[in-house]
């Protein structure tokens, strides 16, 4: 939440607003006085890395009357306050709503008692509204992520990661209660990122009979020799005649009948707390600026929206109808009718379930279809955090369509030497959360290996091929399709999976490993802030990943709260480097005395990092020091995060399904074999804007840029105005990509987010 009052205030600033706190959430509307504060640029320094809210939060009985109501209304007029932007829940959301609603009809009052003129009544017509929607559960339909859901998804993450090194060790099961009084989003995701034998959920309760099935499920793994079980209960679970399910019930019922040493951990407040995500600052900065822009553009006859977030996009939808289809959701559960809660929390929720259902239950041998397809599955390039859960899920759905899986080591130069096996359903359990590749990966391109490769796609029979890896993954597969002509062995479907912490590779929004690193920039900057602020008058200077591709400089720095970001893809000379020079000794002369500024290792040969230091140190003698950070390779390594878990998962089962596709489609039944030489059959699967979509690599050649290797078009760059405009600096922002007003029925059956 404070990466948006952030942003809103730091924005309303820019465009020449006044802007005011009011503390303590409605209470202090409605109580006036110091509650409600005109605040500075300053007054958000420094709070964009704490968790909870700054301006404070509480429950307010007195402002659901109508006295209430007038009481906030007049506190407001006296400061000529008419542009409200609300974060909180459905319920505070709702409230605004019905404050704009009897707005006109409040002012007449006052005017009536005397408290206000006539004029005022004209001056002060209308009130504006803009949401954001502030709620760990992630319950609020229309937006495919809520702040705070990603934080609360990495506490929960820490826990079960921790939780698994102890349950391991002696062999016992854990039920795990999380929040989720009436949305089981984060019981639902965290089963998917950490592999859960079982989950429960409001909105999908279990079948009758559901404890035999879960003890049988439960007693089968330990026969395979897995030595933990995890089970995860929102606090909301239900039966399917809607009686609860406790996590207290769910140990009684393993430990009555199995016997096993089970223990019960309830996360409760956890949840609530702790320092935010990248993802969550990045979302709310962008909400908090989105939401500026709506005020701005409110007239009377435009109604109450909130912003927020579909796929990789910023929307605006009519609050009351989000409201109206959340309240939906919670009768349609209350009346028995599941199927329908989930599709009316939308496809993002829809397909985390789909997809945990389809990787948590192995079915038995005899009931899986035989296709008689091999598919070879291998990790190339740099190693990524979130590989492995890609290369689990992939796995566990080819195996569930029918195919033999092989898993090929170290890459292309692994597959040239013939390192390759078949791999089963229970070798890739718990991998979700290792970092790094366990196949392991090379940086090899295949050119130097054709003939080789070929051979080992001969003899182990290979009638497709998942590459999950970095631009070097793309570039094999390149090299792959060309050589067609030469080798049938290589006329087979071919599929590509995004993953590299630089995330340049063409066709996709996002790559697996990216958001992990990320996370390991902030949280350094984080710390490297608080170590400037006890020696006063301090700048660093820190160095990060890459390659050509400035996004993690760039959204590190907009997470971070960075002064600047020097990055390849917007040029940068001599004059705009003393600019910045001057705006930090401007900055040093208020209460914020200390800088950061983030660089791309490959931003210009010629101003590295060194020089950039030494010219910030010769330019601030007197006024500041400076200090240089090289983050190195701890941005490639670490446990992934939630949303690189997850996307992982998601992404790679889609793949896996369309090589099932493919495979049908090209199978020649007279050869007997697989034959496909189109272009469309050498695939690259990538998340655009708000889809995931499959697109032939040959044709995303026009789209890359082959000597920096990074695509020519990216969308992150434009949010370097927002960066710089939350860094005080003057800048145009583009606004055309803003939302217009959109409306939640209309929004298409929510194609497939990419959304966690």
């Amino acid at each position: 939440m404070n990466a948006a009052v952030r942003a809103v205030v730091r924005m309303g600033i820019y465009v020449n607003a006044k802007v005011y706190f009011i503390y303590e959430g409605y209470q202090g509307m409605v109580d006036g006085g110091d509650n409600i504060v005109e605040v500075s640029w300053e007054s958000v320094s420094s709070i964009l890395q704490v968790g909870g809210t700054v301006i404070g939060s509480a429950r307010c009985k007195s402002f659901r009357t109508r006295e209430g109501r007038l009481q906030a209304a007049f506190n407001l007029l006296q400061r000529g306050i008419t542009n409200l932007c609300v974060i909180g829940g459905d319920g505070s959301l709702t409230g605004a709503n019905l404050f704009r609603e009897e707005w006109n009809g409040l002012l007449e009052e006052l005017a009536q008692k005397g408290k206000i003129d006539a004029e005022a009544v004209k001056k002060y017509a209308y009130l504006n509204i803009v949401g954001m929607v502030g709620s760990i559960d992630n319950d609020f339909c229309g937006t495919d992520m809520t702040i705070g859901t990603d934080s609360a998804l990495h506490r929960i993450i820490e826990v079960v990661d921790a939780i698994m090194t102890t349950a391991q060790s002696h062999q016992r099961t854990f039920v795990l209660e999380v929040m989720g009084r009436h949305c089981g989003y984060l019981a639902l995701v965290s089963a998917l990122a950490c592999g859960a034998d079982w989950v429960f959920i409001p909105e999908y309760p279990p079948e009758e009979g559901w404890e035999d099935s879960m003890c049988v499920k439960l007693s089968e793994n330990r026969a395979r020799k897995k030595r933990l079980n995890i089970i995860i209960v929102a606090e909301g679970a239900i039966d399917c005649h809607n009686k609860p399910i406790t996590s207290e019930k769910v140990k009684d019922l393993v430990v009555q009948r199995l016997g096993f040493d089970t223990r019960v951990t309830i996360l409760g407040h956890v949840q609530r707390g702790g320092t935010p995500s990248a993802f969550d600052r990045i979302l709310a900065s962008r909400m908090g600026v989105e939401a500026v822009l709506a005020l701005l553009e409110a007239t009377p006859d435009t109604p109450a929206c909130v912003v927020s977030l579909s796929g990789n996009q910023a929307v605006r939808l009519p609050l009351m109808e989000c409201v109206q289809m959340t309240q939906e959701v919670q009768k349609a559960m209350d009346e028995g009718r599941f199927l329908e809660a989930v599709r009316l929390r939308g496809r993002s929720f829809e397909n985390n379930l789909n997809t945990y259902k389809l990787l948590s239950h192995k079915k038995p041998d005899a009931e899986l279809p035989k296709t008689n397809f091999n598919v070879a599955v291998l990790n190339v390039g740099a190693p990524a955090a979130g590989m492995n859960a890609a290369v689990r899920a992939a796995v566990r759905v080819g195996m569930t369509e029918g195919h033999k899986i092989f898993a090929v080591i170290d890459g292309f130069e692994g597959f040239a030497r013939g390192k390759i096996k078949e791999i089963s359903w229970g070798d890739v359990g718990g991998w979700t959360g290792q970092g790094g590749s366990i196949l392991g990966t090379k940086r090899t391109l295949p050119a130097k290996y054709l003939e080789k490769i070929a051979d080992q796609m001969r003899t182990n029979n290979i009638n497709a091929l998942m590459v999950i890896g970095g631009f070097e993954a793309y570039l094999g597969l390149l090299e792959l399709s060309a050589a067609r002509e030469k080798y049938d062995e290589f006329c087979v479907p071919m599929v590509m999976v995004p993953a590299t912490v630089s995330n340049n590779v063409p066709g996709s929004d996002f790559s697996i490993g990216a958001d992990t690193a990320l996370n390991t920039i902030t949280d350094t900057c984080d710390r490297i802030k608080q170590s400037a602020s006890g020696t006063k008058r301090r700048v660093f200077i820190i160095e990060t990943m890459g390659g050509y591709c400035g996004y993690l400089a760039n959204m590190g720095a907009l997470a971070a709260g960075a002064d600047a970001a020097y990055i390849f893809e917007e040029q940068f000379d001599i004059r705009e480097l003393q600019a910045n020079v001057e705006h930090l000794t401007e900055k040093m002369k208020t209460s914020i005395q200390r800088g950061l500024v983030l660089r791309n290792e490959n931003c210009n040969e010629n101003y590295t990092t060194d020089f950039i230091y030494q010219l910030y140190s010769e330019e601030g003698k007197g006024v500041f020091d400076c200090r240089k950070n090289v983050l190195g390779h701890m941005q490639q390594g670490g446990a992934p995060s939630p949303f690189d878990r997850n996307f992982g998962t998601k992404i790679s089962a889609k793949a896996m399904q369309w090589i099932s596709k493919k495979l049908k489609e090209t199978y020649r039944k007279g050869a007997g074999k697989v034959f496909a030489n189109t272009d469309d059959s050498v695939c690259l699967l990538g998340m655009r804007r708000r889809n995931l979509v499959f697109q032939p690599v040959a044709e995303l050649k026009s789209e890359t840029d082959f000597v920096h290797r990074i695509p020519k078009e990216q969308w992150w760059l434009k949010l370097r105005p927002l960066m710089k405009i939350l860094a005080k600096y003057k800048t145009s922002y583009d606004v055309s990509d803003s939302g217009q007003l959109e409306h939640v029925a209309m929004l298409p059956k929510e194609a497939e987010t990419g959304a966690i």
